[in-house]
């Protein structure tokens, strides 16, 4: 009898998804990779791994029964640039898709929903908090046990990055600068990430909980931290290569996809 844990991961064929995706396997779960309609072929290696299946985070009914069988669901899809004139506020990117999820949470008897939120930074719009607290929010009252994660943007060991980025990662691990609240806020490899998402989601707890980079970092082992132990199967070389403009936004966009048109539910 198999009784690693399922769990459902939406942004297939991300940055982020993927990247959650292939520590999910490493850890050892079975692992559903949700992917927007149309972009199946965004999935490269992982797709032998893992069950894909097809669905819009904004369309209700694409979602029904997607999660059943499920123990756990991770919600990574959103956007940090909004573009009111084509429908697409903050709110209808990450409160509207986090709503659509937890709702298929609750139909579906999934008990416990992961949301990647964002942690309040100066360079991170307001609006985009704003509408990751109001995602926080409905999914704590819609009767799950939450998993928050406020997280800060991520980036790939060994990537160019620009040079503020680089001096706030460095600033964010040296005390006692850190302890003015960069830590919390500082640019986080996303190996780091997707470990401690990971290990915080399959920890055992009863009650909704928030996290921040500290408890990501925490999640990992200090060599996991430091010098970037790889975790296998995390992506290879060739699955890191952009593919289409959300993977090669590095720092400036942490999760997710945008929707590609004004489909969806509103």
């Amino acid at each position: 009898m198999n009784n690693a844990p399922k769990i459902l991961v939406t942004g297939g064929g991300t940055f982020l998804g993927d990247s959650i995706a292939a520590a999910l396997l490493a850890a050892g779960a079975e692992v559903t990779l949700m992917v927007r309609p149309g972009a199946e072929d965004n999935v490269t290696t992982l797709a032998e791994r893992v069950r894909v299946v097809t669905a819009d985070v904004w369309n209700p009914a694409s979602l029904k029964g997607r999660a059943r069988g499920h123990q756990h669901v991770i919600h990574t899809v959103g956007g940090l640039r909004a573009d009111p004139s084509q429908g697409l506020t903050f709110q209808y990117l990450n409160f509207v898709s986090a709503r659509n999820v937890a709702n298929l949470c609750v139909n579906g008897g999934v008990q416990h929903m992961v949301l990647l939120s964002s942690a309040r930074a100066p360079w991170v719009n307001s609006g985009y908090i704003a509408a990751k607290r109001e995602a926080e929010t409905y999914i704590m009252r819609a009767g799950l046990r939450a998993t928050i994660i406020r997280a800060p943007v991520v980036y790939l060991r060994g990537t160019p990055r620009p040079l503020f980025y680089q001096l706030m990662s460095l600033l964010g691990v040296i005390p006692p600068i850190s302890w003015l609240g960069l830590r919390r806020i500082a640019p986080m490899p996303v190996d780091v990430l997707a470990r401690g998402v990971v290990r915080l989601t399959l920890e055992p707890r009863r009650d909704s909980a928030v996290f921040y980079a500290r408890d990501l970092r925490r999640a990992n082992t200090q060599a996991e931290r430091f010098y970037g132990t790889p975790v296998e199967p995390l992506l290879s070389e060739d699955d890191t290569k952009p593919k289409n403009p959300l993977r090669s936004r590095g720092d400036e966009t942490p999760f997710g996809w945008t929707p590609p048109n004004n489909q969806g539910d509103r």
